[in-house]
């Protein structure tokens, strides 16, 4: 009997189930964990909203996300020097 195996068509790209990618997964699976016993234990609601959130943010649409755009935009505006040069025009006064 042959086998066939199936394989993605690029090699290098990240694992993915459904809009996460894999390492978002786990973090979404502990912190639902939290969030689940935080809430059934202690009333807590605030995990269960945080974990939610970041749900939302991590999803993945184009090998880009919401959580990747705000950390590009935190970095170029808040933590990242901006060096301007300016020049005099050879035509302009």
């Amino acid at each position: 009997m042959k086998r066939q195996y199936l394989y993605p068509q690029n090699m290098r790209t990240e694992a993915k189930l459904w809009f996460w990618g894999l390492k978002d997964i786990i973090i979404l699976a502990i912190a639902l964990t939290i969030s689940v016993v935080s809430w059934a234990k202690l009333g807590f609601v605030l995990p269960a909203a945080l974990t939610l959130v970041y749900g939302v943010l991590s999803m993945r649409l184009d090998e880009n996300s919401v959580l990747d755009f705000i950390k590009r935009a935190a970095r170029f505006f808040i933590t990242t020097q901006q060096y301007f040069e300016w020049k005099e025009s050879r035509y302009g006064k």
